[in-house]
């Protein structure tokens, strides 16, 4: 295998297999600081990784919305020990047709979604954040390194 496969795979064994994430979504603030400089926004979200992609339920009303429409680079990081950067994109409404699978996935992997997911509301949406770059952490070298830079977009990894 390649460092990179060893970095997916890692990265499966962490995120994937219908887990539910507690990420940490970094997005650029639409109010900029004292001086007049942007600053970053963070918070925990829910969120479930698939092939590169973390998806996330959320309202489209939400800050964290309303920034990454200004700017949609953002930055994850999990207490899984790393770190990504990403491209976020509204995927729209989670009861869109074209939503089907990942609002099954969505009741399947979030316990509370059911309850508190507000489907019926056109403002609740899929959250989709691609990555592009980042470093994971492997403590146990289980694939042999402890450290994979990964770039998403030409799959590689050093």
């Amino acid at each position: 295998m390649t460092k990179y496969e060893n970095a997916i795979k890692l990265l499966e064994e962490l995120c994937g297999n219908d887990k539910e994430e507690l990420i940490a979504l970094a997005t650029i603030s639409s109010t900029p600081n004292s001086e007049g400089k942007t600053r970053p926004s963070v918070r925990m979200v829910c969120a479930y990784y698939e092939d590169g992609r973390f998806y996330i339920s959320t309202d489209a009303t939400k800050n964290k919305m309303l920034e990454i429409e200004q700017n949609n680079e953002v930055a994850v990081a999990g207490m899984g020990w790393y770190t990504f950067n990403g491209i976020a994109e509204n995927l729209g409404w989670v009861k869109d047709e074209k939503n089907g699978a990942i609002r099954a996935r969505f009741k399947k992997v979030f316990d509370w979604f059911d309850e508190v997911g507000d489907e019926d509301n056109p403002n609740s949406i899929v959250l989709c954040v691609t990555l592009t770059e980042g470093v994971i952490i492997d403590h146990s070298r289980k694939y042999g390194d402890l450290r994979y830079e990964i770039d998403f977009r030409s799959k590689t990894a050093k």
